[in-house]
């Protein structure tokens, strides 16, 4: 019998219908990051339709980067780039999660600064004032996907420092003392790596990275948040909504 999943009668292609299958079995982890897919004959027998479209199936997979053909084993899937999204106001370690990843972090620098006077200035803090610098690498399953330069205001920096900043999630302790993100500008451009930045990345000098600025306002507007990202880009990248 076909596949439950698999309906003759639909105007869909069937190697539509089956595509759909295949991504919602990798979404939900039933087939797992590097791990070999059944062969064709199995996946044939399992939803009773031909080669042909079995092989139709798995090649919009491969054509997007979601399955991989090697060359004398079969076809894996492939490790996904987190996914980031122009819409919504969320932090790395939200996205890792929603990925099915774990997210950990490494502290490089916790320090106050009077002398970061463009932070200063984005943030709207006097020129005699202190800001919290804080850098860190992110990592998604152990993997070095991003480094990440925040500034903070004195008053929610000193909140910050009580914590643990090797797996601090930042957004969640500010919620915790009353203090919400309400909005944030944010603009990408794509740089190349310094051998400083590829060697903490573990990847090679001069590779391609996208740079994320993100200035965040709390509930009456006040910036609260200034933030410099460098993500590798192998292992990330955005998504954009558009609506007309």
């Amino acid at each position: 019998m076909p596949h439950p999943s698999i309906d003759q009668s639909k105007p869909e292609a069937l190697y539509l219908q089956v595509k759909n299958v295949l991504v919602d079995r990798i979404d939900r982890h039933i087939w797992q990051e590097n791990n070999l897919i059944p062969t064709e004959q199995e996946l044939m027998k399992e939803f009773d339709v031909s080669r042909t479209t079995i092989r139709q199936a798995i090649s919009i997979l491969v054509q997007t980067g979601v399955l991989e053909r090697r060359q004398g084993k079969g076809t894996i899937v492939k490790p996904q780039k987190l996914v980031g999204s122009l819409g919504r106001l969320k932090g790395f370690a939200e996205e890792v999660i929603e990925k099915g990843q774990i997210p950990t972090s490494r502290l490089i620098r916790a320090e106050f600064r009077d002398d970061l006077y463009h932070e200063k200035s984005m943030l709207k803090v006097g020129a005699e004032e202190e800001i919290l610098l804080l850098e860190r690498i992110r990592f998604a399953d152990d993997i070095p996907v991003a480094l990440e330069r925040t500034c903070w205001p004195k008053d929610l920096g000193e909140l910050l420092m009580n914590e643990d900043l090797n797996q601090a999630k930042y957004y969640e302790i500010l919620e915790r003392h009353g203090i919400y993100l309400k909005k944030a500008n944010e603009s990408i451009i794509a740089i190349n790596a310094t051998i400083d930045e590829a060697d903490l990345l573990g990847i090679r000098a001069g590779e391609a990275l996208l740079k994320m600025t993100r200035l965040s306002f709390g509930i009456h507007d006040r910036p609260i948040e200034y933030t410099k990202t460098r993500y590798r880009s192998d292992q990330y990248h955005y998504d954009i909504d558009l609506e007309r």
